[in-house]
C-alpha cells in the first residue's frame, strides 16, 4: 500500500460546506428555475466528490463508495420497477378504477369532510399518488364544498389529510419505497411499522373533520355532486366495475399479513390481476396488459380529471424515481465513506441519549430539509442516509427510522409554501398552504403522535427483535 495515501474523515466545517452547497443549488434550481431535483442532486455528488479528494481520498475509493451506495438501494429499486408494472396493469385490468368507484360511493353531504378525507385516502392508496389524488378527486371535492358553503381551506385540509395518508401507507407510493431504502429495510416491514401511529393519527383526524362538518351543517346548501357523478359514469363507461377486481389488492394485503417478502407479494398482485382482468374486462387483451406494464396505461375516457388520474404506471414511468434514487445514493455513498454524514449527525445528536430525542431530531431534520431543500424526496434521502448508522449503532431497527422519515418528510412537504409539494397543491386546489395548514390535520399531527408514542415506548423497534428484515447499509 502507498504509505503516502492517508485519507482522513471529514471535519464538521467541511461537511457543512458540502451540504450547504447542496441546499443552495436545490433552492436555486427548484424555486428559481423550476427544474426537477435530479441535476441539482448530481451537482451535490460533485461537491461531495471534490471534498473527498480534498481530504485525501483517491478517485478509485470515491467511485467504490458511489457503487456501494447504489448497491444498497438495489432491492428497493427492484420493488419500484415492479410497482410501476403493477400500477399500469392494475389500471388496465380495472382494479384501480373499481377501487376508486366504490370509494366515491362514500360521499354524503351530511358527513362531507369525513367522506372527502376517506375518498382521497382510498384514491391515494389505490394509486400511490397524493398529487394525482389532489388533481382529480381534490378538484371535484373543492367544487362540491363550494356548493355546501364549506370554506375552501377547510376542504383542502381534508383532501390533503386523506391524500397524504394514502401516499404514506400505499406500497405503490414511491416515497413509501424510498424511505425503507434509505433506512435499510423492506417496504412491507416499513408499512407495518407505520400502522399504529398512522392509524391513530388518522382516527383523530377523522374526529376533527366530523366536528367541523357538524359545525358547517347549518349553513350547507344543496351540493352539486355532478363532478363526482361524472367521474363515476366515466369509470363505468371505460371499465367493467366489479367487486371481484378488489381481489388483487386483497392478495397483496394478505401477503403482508403472512410476512411474504415485498417483491413476491407485489408480483402475486400482478399475476392475480393479469388472470382475472381479461375475464372481467373482455376488451383487455394480453398485449394491452403487457404494454401497460411497460409504458403505463393511457386513459382516454373523455373525462379530463379521470384521464389525468388514470394515465399512470408502467416500468418506464418509474425511471424518474429510480434515477433520482441512484444519484442520491451516489451522494450518500461518498458522504458516508468520507465521514461527512457521520460528523453532521454527531453534532445533531450530541447530548441526545434517549430514543425519543433521536426520533425527534430525525423528524426536525426532515422538516428542515423540506424547508431548505424544498423537495419531498430529498427530505427522505438525505436525513435517511444521515441517521441510518446512528440508529444501527444504538441497536434500533431500520423500520423505526423509515417510519420516522415518512412521518415528517412525506407529510410536512405540503405545509411548506415554497416546497414543490406546497407549490403544486396551491396550483391545483387554489388555496395557499398558509391558509389550509391549520386544517391539514393529519399532516401536522403525525410528527407529534410519533414523538408521544415513542416516549411511552409504544412504537420502538430493536434489531434483535426482527433481525431478518434488516438490509445492511454499511
Amino acid at each position: 500500500m502507498d504509505n503516502q495515501y492517508a485519507p482522513r474523515k471529514a471535519k464538521l466545517w467541511e461537511a457543512l460546506v458540502v451540504f450547504s452547497g447542496l441546499v443552495l443549488i436545490m433552492c436555486l434550481s427548484i424555486l428559481k428555475f423550476k427544474i426537477d431535483p435530479h441535476i441539482p442532486m448530481f451537482v451535490g455528488v460533485i461537491f461531495a466528490a471534490l471534498m473527498a479528494m480534498h481530504i485525501g481520498y483517491r478517485w478509485s475509493d470515491i467511485e467504490s463508495a458511489m457503487v456501494r451506495g447504489i448497491s444498497q438501494a438495489l432491492p428497493s429499486i427492484m420493488i419500484l420497477i415492479t410497482i410501476g408494472i403493477l400500477v399500469g396493469i392494475w389500471i388496465a385490468t380495472g382494479v384501480v378504477p373499481s377501487m376508486i368507484y366504490y370509494g366515491l360511493n362514500i360521499l354524503k353531504p351530511s358527513i362531507f369532510l369525513v367522506a372527502a378525507c376517506l375518498i382521497c385516502s382510498i384514491t391515494s392508496l389505490a394509486t400511490g399518488s397524493s398529487w394525482g389524488t389532489a388533481a382529480t378527486m381534490g378538484i371535484a371535492l373543492m367544487g362540491i364544498a363550494q356548493g355546501l358553503h364549506i370554506p375552501a381551506p377547510v376542504t383542502a385540509g381534508a383532501i390533503l389529510s386523506g391524500a397524504y395518508f394514502g401516499d404514506k401507507m400505499s406500497p405503490l407510493s414511491d416515497t413509501t419505497n424510498l424511505a425503507p431504502a434509505m433506512a435499510g429495510t423492506d417496504v412491507f416491514t416499513h408499512v407495518k411499522a407505520m400502522i399504529k401511529p398512522t392509524v391513530l393519527t388518522y382516527v383523530m383526524t377523522l374526529i376533527v373533520f366530523a366536528v367541523l362538518t357538524s359545525r358547517y351543517s347549518a349553513q350547507m346548501g344543496v351540493a352539486d355532486v355532478s363532478g363526482i357523478r361524472e367521474l363515476q359514469e366515466g369509470l363505468k363507461e371505460a371499465f367493467v366495475i366489479n367487486p371481484i377486481l378488489l381481489l388483487p389488492p386483497i392478495v397483496v394485503i394478505v401477503s403482508i399479513a403472512f410476512k411474504i417478502p415485498a417483491l413476491p407479494g407485489i408480483v402475486l398482485g400482478i399475476i392475480v390481476a393479469t388472470i382475472i382482468g381479461p375475464i372481467v374486462q373482455p376488451t383487455v387483451g394480453f398485449q394491452e396488459i403487457l404494454g401497460s406494464g411497460m409504458n403505463g396505461y393511457i386513459s382516454e375516457t373523455g373525462v379530463e380529471g379521470l384521464d389525468k388520474l388514470l394515465t399512470a404506471g408502467g416500468l418506464m414511468n418509474m425511471m424518474e424515481s429510480v434515477s433520482l434514487t441512484l444519484i442520491a445514493m451516489m451522494f450518500g455513498g461518498i458522504a458516508e465513506r468520507t465521514g461527512q454524514l457521520e460528523v453532521i449527525v454527531g453534532a445533531l445528536v450530541k447530548g441526545i441519549r434517549s430514543v425519543t430525542g433521536l426520533v425527534t431530531a430525525t423528524l426536525v431534520t426532515c422538516l428542515l430539509s423540506n424547508m431548505t431543500m424544498p423537495e419531498q424526496y430529498i427530505s427522505l434521502v438525505v436525513p435517511g442516509r444521515m441517521f441510518a448508522p446512528e440508529y444501527k449503532r444504538r441497536g434500533l431497527h431500520p423500520k423505526l427510522l423509515s417510519s420516522t422519515l415518512e412521518s415528517s418528510g412525506t407529510v410536512t412537504s405540503a405545509l411548506v409554501p415554497w416546497n414543490t409539494c406546497g407549490v403544486y397543491m396551491k396550483s391545483v386546489l387554489h388555496v395557499s398552504p398558509l391558509a389550509y395548514m391549520p386544517f391539514a390535520v393529519f399532516n401536522y399531527l403525525m410528527p407529534f403522535v410519533v414523538i408521544i408514542l415513542t416516549a411511552i415506548g409504544q412504537n420502538v423497534f430493536y434489531i434483535e427483535d426482527d433481525p431478518g428484515t434488516v438490509i445492511e447499509v454499511e
